[in-house]
């Protein structure tokens, strides 16, 4: 062998070693990243529905104003966050009380409206803060250092809220120390962390180049393994104060760790950020030439961006995913972009209305105000359906959002729905339906043939969502601005039922560990069976039909017209609402 051959080679094979060891290790774990994609946590059905917060005021009165106008206006709210800062530097775990004075009578009002209370946090301990009360906090940071408590480093790592230091995972008495610290919290009843991505920035610099490694307790360790040990460690921590306990990471956002962020066994919550209020993205502003005149940061982008973190987020493994409705950053928000964002976000498994820009819904304008109380309804309803998934996922069975491989930035949400985001500001969508028979979801009389595309105009309040004809959609329905129900369905579930064939569907009890298993088989088209077996419950069939049944029976007794059925012609429905039965067998005869 020629000697330059074997130098190439030689040449070659180190730098295979030298970009395995600075690169993929780090990133993406070893072998393959596989003892990252674990078993995803079942997540508590709380979590589901609506999510709430601002990152412009950030105070008690703030959250109360916000809290009050939803409540007026008859938008849902379960989950409230307090993003940075809300303590007296970042991650003492302090209340700042000049933001949220009387902490315990204010916490405790919030739980006991039944809203959930999460909190932002990451792992840095400051030695100078950006916008807190406390800025200068050296000692504190020093003291820490001192003890052992941190990373061992040389100097500050510049982050964007200061400069501080990691605290060290792999320390016993560090970790004790914080979580004494976050004791001061758990103890005001919190439902979870809001953990920012800060790890990301577990980096050694070194004549200027970075190394992605630093000294801990333990010895060198990755940047990889202490992003995966901050999230799991909080997440666990949380559980044992709480056990509906949940932790809100970040899955995919843009191109960094395209491994992703939090491993799936500590992600019971997802987001992907941080977003402008803006309709294009930087890859749409390239592909035309134009200039980046939206781009507020380098590499943040706009509602395109969020479309494709979350679909690469399911692609990848993730389960409960979302963004910040109508985009973290910017001035104000244009009122079609929030509309069209919200809509989109009805049909993911977070719902998270929240940054920067005006979130006083009753502010904006009135068409907002109605489109965004309708969806936001519309989400909370679909709670049921939503965590037949977190259940199946947790068994590692069928997620809620799987990507489709024709149309752009089609996706399944669960077995059923076929999701057509509104990407542009533009009311017409092309939309490509897949194998089977399909209806448009806010307009169900039509049975549209699948292995079609089509173009048409969806209006604001409306949006290309289709089901497929065979589907059980169970719902919590307690108004009536989706038209599916109203305040008269409260107290039982809905079952949407689009009878073909025969199909199941396992209905899972947020608040138990029950189960109901919900059955049809429509024999001939002339005889409809449908049976409820296993925990009971007061439930409301519609059943989608073209004409009336000549009779409708339970458990063998026949059914009154009128008293404990109708049929709905106009909207070919027969509605059959049971609260009490014996064993749930429906027979129903046209």
């Amino acid at each position: 062998m020629k000697k330059w051959i074997r130098k190439l080679i030689v040449f070659i094979s180190l730098l295979l070693i030298i970009i395995y060891f600075y690169w993929i290790l780090p990133f993406w774990g070893m072998p393959f990243n596989s003892q990252r994609h674990v078993q995803l946590p079942l997540t508590p059905a709380w979590a589901l529905e609506n999510w709430l917060w601002e990152d412009d005021v950030n105070t008690a009165a703030y959250v109360d104003e916000l809290l009050d106008g939803y409540k007026e206006n008859d938008i849902p709210v379960r989950t409230i966050i307090l993003d940075s800062p809300w303590s007296l530097r970042y991650n003492d775990f302090e209340v700042d009380t000049s933001r949220y004075p009387n902490p315990e009578i204010w916490f405790k009002k919030l739980q006991d409206d039944d809203y959930r209370v999460v909190l932002w946090m990451t792992s840095f301990v400051n030695s100078f803060n950006k916008d807190t009360r406390i800025k200068n906090s050296e000692p504190w940071y020093s003291g820490a250092r001192k003890n052992g408590y941190l990373v061992k480093s040389d100097k500050l790592n510049n982050w964007w809220k200061g400069d501080g230091g990691f605290i060290d995972y792999t320390n016993p008495e560090g970790i004790k120390w914080w979580r004494e610290m976050q004791q001061n919290v758990f103890d005001l009843g919190i439902d979870g962390w809001k953990l920012d991505g800060a790890a990301t920035l577990f980096w050694t610099e070194l004549w200027g180049i970075p190394f992605f490694y630093k000294k801990t307790n333990d010895g060198l360790m990755t940047t990889r393994k202490y992003m995966d040990l901050y999230y799991r460690d909080e997440y666990k921590h949380g559980l044992t104060q709480n056990p509906e306990f949940v932790t809100l990471s970040r899955s995919i956002d843009r191109g960094f760790h395209p491994e992703g962020f939090a491993p799936f066994d500590a992600s019971p919550v997802n987001w992907v950020g941080d977003q402008k209020h803006e309709w294009v993205t930087q890859k749409m502003i390239s592909e035309n030439n134009e200039e980046k005149v939206d781009i507020a940061l380098e590499g943040i982008e706009g509602f395109e961006s969020a479309i494709e973190s979350i679909l690469e987020s399911a692609e990848l493994g993730y389960n409960i995913i979302g963004s910040d409705v109508a985009g973290f950053s910017g001035g104000t928000i244009p009122p079609r972009l929030y509309i069209r964002w919200t809509q989109f976000s009805t049909f993911c498994g977070l719902f998270m209305n929240g940054g920067h820009g005006e979130r006083r819904l009753w502010k904006r304008t009135e068409e907002e105000l109605e489109v965004i109380r309708k969806f936001s309804w519309l989400h909370t309803e679909l709670v049921p359906y939503m965590y037949h998934y977190v259940v199946t996922a947790h068994k590692d069975g069928r997620r809620l959002q799987t990507v489709i491989s024709n149309g752009k930035y089609q996706y399944m949400f669960g077995d059923d729905f076929l999701v057509a985001p509104i990407y542009v500001d533009s009311k017409m969508r092309e939309v490509t339906l897949p194998k089977g028979q399909w209806r448009y979801f806010f307009n169900d009389t039509e049975l549209l043939e699948g292995k079609s595309t089509f173009e048409r105009e969806y209006a604001l309040d409306e949006f290309p969502v289709f089901i497929k004809e065979g589907a059980i959609i169970p719902m919590n329905i307690e108004r009536d601005y989706t038209n599916i129900g109203d305040e008269n369905s409260s107290g039982f579930t809905t079952i949407l039922i689009y009878p073909k064939g025969e199909n199941g569907f396992t209905y899972y009890h947020t608040d138990t560990k029950e189960e109901t298993e919900i059955y049809y088989d429509f024999i001939d088209d002339q005889r409809l069976k449908v049976n409820l077996k296993g925990t009971q419950i007061p439930h409301i069939l519609i059943i989608q039909s073209k004409v009336a049944p000549n009779k409708v029976t339970l458990d063998g007794n026949r059914l009154i017209e009128e008293e404990n059925w109708k049929f709905d012609p106009a909207r070919q429905k027969i509605i059959i609402k049971t609260q009490n039965y014996s064993k749930g067998n429906y027979e129903i005869n046209y």
